[in-house]
Parts: C-alpha cells; sequence; structure tokens
C-alpha cells in the first residue's frame, strides 16, 4: 500500500515535555520526567512494568491532566487545545479503542468517514492484513487481530503525530514485520512517531531516539547505536599458542579492557569492543607474529544496557 502524502515541516519539535509529575493520591507514577521528540522522528519510550511509560504517553495525549511540569505537543497543550490536536494526532491505545459489537472493516470505515484525507480503507486492510476477519465483531477478534485493528485505525486519518503503546504486543513474528515496515513507511512520509514497546529488536530497528525510564526518571537517552556503544561494552575471544603475555597486551589496549587466558589457548579481552580495540589486538598480534584465531565479538545489546540501569527484567 503506497501512502501517498507527505507532511510539511512544521516546527523542529512535536513533543515537548518539561518536568512532568503525575501523581494519583499518594502514588507518584512520574516523577519529574522531561523528554522532546524531534519532528520526523520515531521515539522510543522503554521501561519496565509501572515504570510510567503509559501515564507519561497518555499525558501526552491529552487523556490525563499532569499533577506540574509542562507538556506541548505541536506547539499546543494537549487537554485545552485537545479539540485542536485530534484531527492531528493518531493514537493507539494499549487495549481498547473500538466498540465491542463493531466489525472490524466497519468499524475502519466508520472512522475513516470522520476525517478529511483518509488513507484507502481497503488498501489498509490488505496491508494489515485484516481481510479474512473484516466481519467479524471486535470483542471475537484475536489479541493480534485486535493489535492490527488499533494501528489501523490510528493511520487512517493521515496524522501528523502517532501515538503507540506496545503496538506489536502479542503479534507473530511475521505480523510484527509488517507492522514495522507501515511504521518505517509513515516515518519516511514525515510522520513523527512515539512508542512504548516491550521488544528491544523493535526499538533497535525502528528508534532514532530512545529514552529509558524507571520508577517515573528517565535514566538514559539517545539513538540505539550511542547507549549500546557507551553501554557495558562487551567481549573478543581469540585463539592463540599457549602462554601469551596476557599483561603487556592488556596494557597495549584501552585502559578499561581486561585479558585472561583460559582455557588454555583461548583469549577473551573484555571492556568497551570499539574499532580502535580490535585493530589495536590484531596489530599487538601482527608485531609478535601471532595469528589469531576463531576472533568473535559479542557487543552488548540494548536489552544488556536496560538491564544495566535498570536491574529488572523488561517483562
Amino acid at each position: 500500500m503506497a501512502l501517498n502524502y507527505r507532511l510539511p515541516f512544521v516546527t523542529a519539535t512535536a513533543v515537548e515535555v518539561v518536568d512532568l509529575v503525575k501523581s494519583y493520591g499518594s502514588t507518584t507514577a512520574v516523577d519529574g520526567l522531561s523528554l522532546t521528540v524531534e519532528t520526523g522522528s520515531i521515539t522510543a519510550i522503554l521501561g519496565p512494568n509501572a515504570a510510567g511509560k503509559t501515564t507519561t504517553i497518555e499525558t501526552c495525549e491529552g487523556y490525563r491532566k499532569p499533577t506540574s511540569g509542562s507538556v506541548r505537543v505541536l506547539g499546543l497543550d494537549p487537554v485545552t487545545d485537545h479539540a485542536r490536536l485530534a484531527p492531528r494526532v493518531g493514537v493507539m491505545l494499549q487495549t481498547g479503542g473500538a466498540w465491542s459489537a463493531a466489525r472490524a472493516v466497519e468499524m475502519l470505515r466508520y472512522v475513516a468517514s470522520l476525517h478529511a484525507h483518509p488513507l484507502s480503507v481497503d488498501a489498509l486492510v490488505e496491508r494489515l492484513g485484516l481481510g479474512s476477519c473484516g466481519r467479524t465483531p471486535y470483542r471475537r477478534l484475536s489479541g493480534g487481530e485486535q493489535q492490527r485493528l488499533g494501528l489501523a485505525l490510528s493511520v487512517i486519518g493521515r496524522p501528523e503525530l502517532l501515538f503507540l503503546d506496545e503496538p506489536t504486543a502479542g503479534l507473530d513474528p511475521q505480523a510484527r514485520r509488517g507492522c514495522w515496515d507501515l511504521i518505517g513507511d509513515l516515518s519516511a512520509a514525515g510522520v513523527t512517531v512515539v512508542l512504548s514497546t516491550h521488544y528491544m529488536e523493535e526499538a533497535e530497528r525502528l528508534a532514532s531516539e530512545v529514552y529509558i525510564i524507571d520508577a517515573g526518571r528517565v535514566v538514559t537517552a539517545g539513538s540505539p547505536g550511542d547507549l549500546m556503544a557507551a553501554g557495558a561494552g562487551g567481549s573478543m575471544t581469540f585463539s592463540a599458542p599457549r602462554g601469551l603475555d596476557t599483561v603487556d597486551l592488556a596494557a597495549a589496549l584501552p585502559p578499561d579492557c581486561a585479558v585472561s587466558e583460559g582455557p588454555p589457548g583461548r583469549y577473551t579481552v573484555s571492556g568497551q569492543v570499539s574499532p580502535h580495540t580490535l585493530s589495536t589486538l590484531t596489530r599487538w598480534c601482527a608485531e609478535r607474529e601471532v595469528m589469531p584465531g576463531q576472533l568473535s565479538i559479542e557487543q552488548h545489546t540494548l536489552e544488556d544496557v536496560f538491564l544495566a540501569l535498570t536491574g529488572k527484567e523488561l517483562r
């Protein structure tokens, strides 16, 4: 399905959250959180359960009023300017968003009729594989079908800004990749996307910026590549004759690297793995006429960074 639209550049910042606090009685769900989403970007918000992801997104959508702090969406207040923002913003809730008795395609056609220039319903149904369940009431759809319909409902009106709360939860790998392709096409058309997800691969593949939050606060932010490069490092292993001078090798490598041998003839370099580290290792070996064999490099993933910072499993 060709999207056949490109959005104009309106403002450099699509979403700006400054010192957001959202409390429910004595419970603070969001505690002084700040983030910025640039226009045209895909920004992922990661965090363990009850970290404040959904509360933050729903506050940006105008469904919750901040206890304190400020939120601006497309330059407007999402609560007081909700009527002006609604035609420009697409929202996919974590659950719900459709009438339980409405048939899937019937619901999609109705929502399309509320917009001045909607996407093609038939093309979107085909793109997201909703044709086989088009006449099925929403309450009888599988979890994955409900997710795909929710995504279709959020994009049918050609939004400038799209909020997606766990958009591919419960989808099989093929359907998940189909949704990723659609989100990528929307971004290429100029749509700004903010998504929360429990899938690290999703954040690594889609996002240009990642915010990791815990206990209602941002613990780190940056591109997936920068976060992984600045995270817990990695390791290199190689085989060579027994008894290499590991102390001398460690001295040649960057200061944060350690070298060990074990089992005999198998060496591990742990620390900040980088192209410079690799070139230093191979140069050290070449100067001693040592051929490193079975060289492998393992860099830590975004999930490793997440676990190191929060100490928690995503699920």
